[in-house]
């Protein structure tokens, strides 16, 4: 149900992109081992690079379809496809639901095994759109009361 692009791992985008240093990314690893947190906002959370930074980093090298979040109305039923547990623990949000294909945003859509995790618990094709990860926490408040 997914579609397994080559991908590879966020930090290693972003080091070929000259958007942080090899140095930057094992300190943003040890300080993920320490503490936990997706690795992204644990870059984003160091200063190394912006939200903003990492999805047009993403956007620009797979093609993912960037989403803003503030000016977009999700629906309530498709919300619920996902629980508030899952979306807090990847970073994602349903946002609209078409026949037999969920699409949601995520802030790193690079993470297959949450885009695997999505489908298996929803039994639907996962499509996804890029979204920056304090987008998706406003989201995630607003819609999951």
């Amino acid at each position: 149900m997914v579609n397994r692009a080559n991908l590879k791992q966020l930090g290693e985008l972003l080091i070929e992109r000259g958007l942080i240093t090899r140095d930057q990314l094992n300190h943003a690893l040890e300080v993920q081992k320490d503490k936990g947190g997706l690795i992204g906002h644990v870059i984003v959370s160091l200063g190394y690079v912006t939200e903003e930074a990492i999805a047009q980093a993403i956007t620009a090298q797979y093609g993912f379809p960037y989403l803003p979040l503030e000016s977009y109305e999700i629906d309530r039923e498709v919300v619920k496809i996902v629980p508030k547990n899952v979306a807090i623990q990847y970073c994602l949000i349903p946002v609209d639901k078409i026949g037999s294909n969920l699409t949601i945003a995520m802030a790193n859509p690079l993470n297959t095994s949450a885009v695997e995790d999505i489908a298996l618990l929803s039994g639907l094709y996962v499509q996804l759109f890029v979204s920056t990860a304090s987008d998706i926490k406003k989201a995630i408040e607003k819609y999951y009361k």
